[in-house]
């Protein structure tokens, strides 16, 4: 579903998947979305009318997806149980390629033609690709694996640059980025596993700022730098909580959520953050002092 990021109000749902959705993501310029799902496929659709530009068929689960960071993207990265990271030509379209894409018209007709395509390190990852994020160097990208390790990937070379391990199960791994010049930094790759939350400086692949660990295990983080606050979902206790990225204290507590939270992310702006759970429900929060929108 594609839903107002104030409001929560629903705008449209993307109709045509046949199994769970892992990850959803936007383009930067929200003109695209792409899913990742349990059928085996990959989907990319127009935001604008709902219709799906492509279907990628995979050979397992895919877990997540990807867009390059700011407008007009050219390429769409996947992964999951098949433990490859593939990259996909979105601009280029119709060429011979191993992994075949369907795309459907406006009448709903399907196609027969394929998007090029290029899988990065065969054999490198050992488990499930569970997270991949787009760095803010376009030739970056960065993924997290059930193998416990975080790599950045140099597309030019389609090898490893940097691989950092991490303690615990992994939850989600996402770059938080500011446009505000004096900030300390301009983008922070957060990444949750087990207790631990993780900050990786967002311009330099494997330069890890700093290393939290909570008393209770992390499904989910994500950093608002202009705020130097965190905020965390339970993996267990179902709870959202805020900290302070200095003191590493804890400063907010929310209840009312009735399953693990298994996504938290904030809006670009910083004064609101969302939650995703396996309670079926979604909540907004808000971050910042005084009335802003709904919240008076």
């Amino acid at each position: 579903m594609l839903r107002d990021g104030l409001t929560g109000d629903w705008i449209g749902t993307f109709l045509g998947h046949k199994g769970a959705v892992w990850q959803g993501r936007l383009s930067g310029d929200t003109v695209y979305a792409a899913t990742g799902s349990a059928d085996f496929t990959a989907k990319l659709w127009d935001t604008f009318t709902g219709v799906c530009l492509h279907t990628l068929r995979h050979e397992h689960i895919v877990r997540a997806v990807a867009f390059p960071q700011g407008p007009n993207p050219q390429l769409l990265a996947t992964g999951g149980f098949e433990k490859k990271l593939r990259l996909f030509d979105i601009i280029r379209g119709s060429e011979p390629s191993s992994i075949s894409s369907s795309p459907t018209g406006p009448d709903g007709s399907i196609g027969n033609t394929n998007l090029v395509s290029y899988e990065l390190g065969p054999g490198v990852h050992g488990g499930t690709i569970k997270s991949i994020v787009w760095g803010a160097d376009f030739n970056l990208v960065i993924t997290a694996a059930d193998d416990k390790i975080i790599r950045w990937w140099d597309i030019r070379t389609r090898s490893p640059v940097a691989s950092v391990p991490v303690e615990g199960d992994l939850g989600t791994c996402e770059l938080n980025t500011t446009s505000n010049t004096s900030a300390s930094y301009r983008s922070v790759l957060s990444v949750a596993a087990g207790k631990n939350a993780y900050f990786f400086d967002g311009q330099v692949p494997g330069q890890l700022i700093k290393k939290v660990k909570t008393p209770h295990d992390i499904a989910s983080l994500a950093f608002n730098i202009e705020a130097r606050k965190f905020v965390v979902g339970g993996a267990s206790d179902t709870w959202v909580r805020e900290y302070g990225f200095d003191d590493e204290k804890e400063v907010q507590l929310h209840k009312g959520h009735h399953g693990p939270v298994w996504s938290t992310n904030f809006s670009p702006n910083g004064k609101l953050y969302a939650t995703g759970s396996e309670d079926g429900t979604i909540k907004l929060w808000k971050c910042c002092e005084g009335p802003y929108g709904l919240w008076k």
